[in-house]
């Protein structure tokens, strides 16, 4: 459905942080129902991120990292994991979320960083070929775009999107992102958070209950991020 058809209440929004960092979605990736979390984070910030979003936070790592959001992208429907992830990683996270979790085989192991979806539809680097293309897709359950975002190949980390909205690095193209609203259903935001910072995804955690974004992000800021997830 097309955000202008679509009658909805403002999500809310959040300040939040993780290792005193505001850096939020280099450490975190949700869905609807999931977060992932690292392994070994406080039981006090995962009881108020499942809080917060309204889900399971599910502790993990992937390839040994921490660093879940670079190294993964999910919709509702599944998980797309770098080609690091280990068996028993990936064995784990289809058996707790009982979605399809694929560890993509492909020379490009940040796949956070090359994807962003949501229920609709997925932006995903050009940089993949065919056979990465068609397990994006398949696992994702969506159609999927091949682009660039202003000459960048990391799309994922210029775009974030929930089912309610999404934001975008504010360099993007007017061309740009009417392609992507075509795609996700939504016409993103130009945005930054944390004071600036326009590589969206670096400072941004949401889904369709709850966005929770970086400590230093301003009221400014906010207000933009506000009027991308508002009805």
């Amino acid at each position: 459905m097309q955000r202008e058809n679509a009658k909805k209440m403002p999500t809310p929004i959040h300040l939040f942080d993780i290792y005193r960092s505001a850096n939020i979605g280099i450490f975190l990736r949700t869905n609807d129902k999931f977060c992932l979390v690292p392994r070994g984070i406080s039981s006090t910030k995962e009881e108020k991120l499942q809080n917060l979003l309204e889900v399971k936070a599910i502790q993990i790592s992937v390839g040994g990292s921490r660093l879940l959001g670079p190294l993964v992208a999910m919709n509702n429907n599944g998980m797309v994991l770098s080609r690091f992830a280990e068996d028993s990683e990936v064995s784990t996270l289809s058996e707790a979320t009982g979605l399809d979790v694929v560890r993509l085989n492909s020379r490009f192991t940040s796949v956070g960083n090359l994807i962003s979806a949501n229920d609709i539809g997925a932006v995903i680097s050009d940089v993949f070929g065919d056979e990465s293309t068609r397990a994006i897709r398949d696992t994702l359950k969506v159609p999927v775009q091949k682009m660039r975002i202003a000459s960048f190949i990391q799309v994922g980390a210029m775009l974030s999107a929930t089912n309610q909205g999404a934001v975008i690095h504010p360099i993007a193209s007017e061309e740009e992102i009417s392609r992507i609203r075509g795609v996700l259903g939504f016409e993103p935001e130009p945005a930054t958070v944390n004071g600036g910072v326009p590589f969206v995804a670096s400072g941004f955690v949401g889904n369709s209950k709850s966005i929770l974004v970086g400590a230093q992000t301003r009221g400014a800021e906010l207000v933009i991020v506000s009027k991308a997830f508002s009805a």
